[in-house]
């Protein structure tokens, strides 16, 4: 299946996450890991 998206010089992407454990803090404790896999993939997607 191929994707169409706009071939923009600075993309944006939103996105929601929600745990099962609501009260838990695992995103917070991990958001440097998020922002390093988010900045993988960005990367890739531009090479």
């Amino acid at each position: 299946m191929r994707y169409r998206r706009a071939d923009a010089a600075e993309d944006t992407f939103f996105f929601t996450v929600n745990l099962a454990e609501r009260h838990s803090d695992l995103l917070v404790r991990h958001i440097d890991d998020l922002r390093a896999a988010m900045n993988t993939m960005t990367i890739t997607a531009i090479n």
